[in-house]
């Protein structure tokens, strides 16, 4: 199924008729239905007419169902081309050739954002919008996440912190949070004991928390967290792949962006000026 007709699915489903969400509900259940049905018969399983049908798909932004197919078929033909086309002797790193990685980074990418909802992410957008302070967490491994996350969103608003960025600040960092404050949490994998007392912490003090995490960590994240955001970051073993997450990160920027509008534009601009200014006194 296309990953583009997904996700426009999730982003207007509230605007669509009842008879076109009956349609939605069926797609979104039965994603190769896409390539093997005509639109009448996709209609005969929703039970709406034929002409539902044509309209729900031209409120999705298509001409008309044949695109939706072109574009369904396009997408596979794209996150399946490798396996045919490499040779048994190409040369492969712990085993694993190009093809067979980028696979992998796409199957990661399509299942994580096929999950995400637009809602979701509208929410976690506007908490950073009302947040008096934005604060980024990774332990460990991930700790570099937290200071990507950070550099990101400082040129769109100001206030933005690492928590903890040196080993002896946790707590003095703990004790400026308040109430409205966001904690954006990295995590993937094994996570150290300082983090449930941090979490715990946050609750009390009612920062508001978005966890971006691997399904290791989705259960513990589900608890103590306002917003989770599930990333697939399947492997090959020795090393993790960082993609989805770092694409989630970028996304919930955009997204950020998209409502505050002209202040990050001034601000991007802003830093671009100290930055050239700095620059010209060396």
């Amino acid at each position: 199924m296309s990953t583009r007709l997904t996700l426009r699915i999730q982003e207007r489903i509230a605007r669509l008729t009842k008879s076109e969400q009956k349609l939605a509900k069926v797609i979104l259940e039965t994603p190769t239905l896409i390539e093997t049905h005509t639109a009448t018969e996709l209609a005969q399983f929703a039970s709406v007419s034929k002409a539902t049908a044509a309209r729900f798909f031209r409120a999705l932004g298509y001409n008309d169902f044949e695109e939706v197919k072109i574009q369904a078929r396009e997408e596979r033909s794209r996150t399946q081309p490798y396996s045919y086309s490499i040779s048994a002797s190409e040369k492969t790193v712990l085993g694993r050739t190009i093809g067979e990685h980028l696979d992998l980074e796409l199957n990661n990418i399509i299942r994580t954002f096929e999950e995400m909802s637009s809602d979701t992410l509208h929410k976690a957008s506007r908490l950073i919008v009302d947040a008096p302070r934005v604060w980024f967490l990774g332990f460990g491994a991930d700790g570099w996440y937290a200071r990507y996350g950070r550099g990101m969103f400082a040129r769109l608003r100001h206030n933005v912190h690492v928590l903890g960025l040196n080993d002896s600040s946790l707590a003095e960092d703990l004790a400026m949070t308040g109430p409205r404050d966001v904690l954006i949490l990295m995590t993937q994998g094994a996570q150290p004991k300082e983090l449930r007392p941090v979490l715990s912490y946050a609750k009390t003090t009612r920062v508001q928390v978005i966890t971006l995490t691997d399904h290791s960590n989705l259960a513990q994240a589900k608890r103590y967290s306002d917003i989770v955001f599930r990333c697939h970051i399947s492997n090959y073993g020795l090393i993790p792949t960082h993609t989805t997450l770092v694409s989630t990160l970028r996304l919930l920027a955009i997204s950020y962006t998209g409502l505050v509008g002209e202040t990050a534009v001034q601000r991007i601009g802003l830093i671009d000026d100290i930055n050239e200014e700095l620059n010209m006194r060396d």
